[in-house]
């Protein structure tokens, strides 16, 4: 994977960076049966106030249903590598024997041809899904079950994955992208490899219209707001705003939000580092 920069023919494309898209299968299409309709709905809620602010328009999006159970057995065939407006990374669609098509999230270095397969047994190879009880020690995985059965929901993002430490009794220690290390079930799933497209972190929009394409609306920002308007707003000239709020006035940026007697406190052995 590469970043293009591009000559300045327009303002816009100044100082755009983008990432370069040679990973992905050249005149694919998206599978007819794995596409749903999104509806949008502009930050507002079914009685149309606005309860979501710097949302609106956007490019017209349809749904990809990803297979994050990954609970079919059997070996599946890479047939495409291709790009998923609705989340960072790329998706590949995958065909089992019997004919069945499905998505799964595309890992990094995949590549049409290959098999992949789910299940007990599976060879620790990128792209198999497999129980954390089978991943070998030192290993990165992504799409991470948190309940058995449930489906991949940690480490789903473009480039980040999990890495696995150790076992403690019927528990995998594996250390999260955010630096946390927790103890998840053996008996979740997880599939080898780093997700793919690990270069969209530093893409640069190039432009304001970019971002309108993407569904977001200009924001304003705070400290420049009245009073009335938010708790950093008002004062004389510059003024700094006092400590990050939100509009309710709870401390923003670094605040710590999680709860003292959640359950699963008991699964995390190290949070994640602070500044």
């Amino acid at each position: 994977m590469a970043l293009k920069k591009f000559n300045p023919i327009t303002p816009g494309q100044r100082y755009r960076v983008a990432v370069s898209r040679d990973e992905l299968t050249k005149g694919a299409k998206p599978e007819k049966s794995l596409l749903v309709t999104l509806g949008s709905t502009g930050g507002r809620n079914s009685d149309g106030h606005r309860t979501m602010r710097n949302r609106g328009g956007g490019h017209k999006r349809r749904y990809r249903i990803i297979d994050f159970k990954r609970d079919k057995a059997g070996e599946a065939t890479i047939q495409s590598v291709q790009y998923d407006p609705n989340r960072s990374a790329y998706i590949a669609l995958v065909q089992y024997a019997d004919g069945e098509k499905r998505y799964i999230l595309a890992p990094k270095g995949i590549e049409v041809g290959q098999t992949v397969v789910s299940g007990r047994g599976s060879a620790p190879e990128t792209g198999n899904c497999l129980y954390l009880a089978e991943v070998p020690l030192g290993a990165y995985v992504h799409n991470v079950e948190l309940h058995p059965g449930q489906g991949g929901v940690l480490v789903r993002s473009a480039g980040n994955s999990a890495l696995m430490m150790g076992r403690e009794d019927r528990y995998a220690v594996l250390k999260m992208p955010s630096g946390e290390t927790r103890r998840i079930l053996l008996t979740c799933r997880a599939t080898i490899g780093i997700v793919s497209n690990p270069d969209h972190s530093l893409e640069i929009m190039g432009k304001a219209g970019r971002n309108r394409w993407k569904g977001w609306r200009p924001r304003t920002r705070p400290v420049v707001m009245n009073p009335v308007d938010h708790p950093m707003g008002g004062g004389e000239g510059r003024a700094s705003g006092g400590h990050p709020r939100d509009r309710k006035g709870f401390p923003a940026k670094g605040a710590k939000t999680r709860s003292r007697t959640k359950a699963s406190n008991a699964l995390i052995i190290n949070r994640k580092k602070s500044n």
